[in-house]
């Protein structure tokens, strides 16, 4: 019996399943190549449904943690189970193809987490619109994917990461990071990923834009983007075409970075501008929910976006120090 080279973790939460069939032939596919695992926290009827859908070759199991963020649940789940050293962590809109997922495994054999790089693969309006963010990431840093690659045991010795953040992913790196683990950047590593609905997309604008009180820089430059501009107009005019220049170059200058012109058109920098101006907006709401109790997330109020490197090198002193 071959054993698998890797542990495909799935955390799955839905009020609906239109995209069901289409996922499990596309986990079918994975189940090929690595153990795959659904940690699904939908409702009972969906629950259900999921598990007589979904095939044979693929575990179907419920979340066992209690964490305010239900994706965290299921990842901490999955890697109880897992089999596997080396994980794939990937959210249900995720789609790796084979020389994606060998060359994930691959990076995995030279560093504790692996921060791949996602692109739309249909690209409707929307798709568009986001990728323009996805470009501004990559021409400041690193875009932040729904899919990482990390190693088991370094997420036991830390005993998972906090569950009762809204920026998951981020939270998930600087545990591994602040304990001593090794980070890939990968961003030409690159990940398909289907896009939501229009109206889930419209949902999620304020929602991205509490993340950053996860990263405390980043907020305060978002948020004097819209005074800034404010003021501009006011002393000179509205300053439209060179700010729009300013932004489509350095978008640009993210699709170029290591091999994205790939997988992004040559017309996806036209829409960082767009994108931009939703900030400025979104950023400003997002902080009065911070003053008004948090971000409503799954019937309640979750008021954390992350914790900070310094108070996750306290906790994790240890396992650093043990490394």
């Amino acid at each position: 019996m071959t054993l698998p080279a890797a542990t495909y973790i799935l955390p799955l939460r839905w009020t609906e399943d239109c995209g069901l069939a289409a996922l499990a032939v596309y986990l079918e596919e994975v189940a090929q190549q690595a153990e795959v695992l659904v940690v699904d926290g939908s409702p009972g009827e969906l629950f259900n449904r999921h598990a007589a859908a979904l095939p044979p070759a693929v575990r179907h199991l419920r979340p066992r943690f209690t964490c305010r963020n239900g994706k965290v649940a299921g990842v901490l789940t999955g890697l109880a189970e897992a089999s596997c050293e080396r994980i794939i962590i990937a959210d249900d809109d995720v789609r790796y193809d084979s020389l994606a997922f060998r060359r994930m495994l691959k990076l995995l054999d030279e560093a504790d987490v692996v921060r791949a790089q996602n692109y739309f693969l249909p690209l409707p309006w929307h798709a568009r619109w986001d990728t323009g963010r996805t470009l501004l990431n990559r021409a400041l840093g690193s875009d932040f994917p729904g899919t990482v690659g990390v190693r088991r045991s370094i997420l036991r010795a830390t005993g998972g990461y906090d569950g009762d953040v809204l920026f998951e992913n981020l939270e998930l790196l600087r545990t591994v990071r602040v304990a001593g683990g090794k980070e890939i950047r990968a961003d030409d590593l690159f990940v398909g990923r289907i896009p939501p609905r229009a109206g889930h997309f419209r949902r999620q604008r304020v929602r991205q834009a509490y993340d950053d009180f996860a990263q405390p820089p980043r907020l305060l430059l978002e948020l004097s983007l819209l005074p800034a501009l404010i003021l501009l107009v006011r002393c000179y005019g509205a300053p439209a075409v060179p700010a729009v220049a300013a932004v489509v170059g350095l978008a640009e200058t993210g699709r170029r970075r290591r091999g994205g012109r790939l997988v992004f058109p040559a017309t996806a920098a036209l829409w960082a501008p767009a994108w931009m101006a939703e900030r400025m907006l979104t950023v400003w709401a997002a902080l009065f929910l911070r003053l008004t109790g948090g971000i409503p997330y799954a019937g309640s109020k979750l008021a954390k976006a992350g914790n900070s490197l310094r108070s996750l090198r306290r906790v994790h002193e240890e396992v650093r120090l043990h490394r």
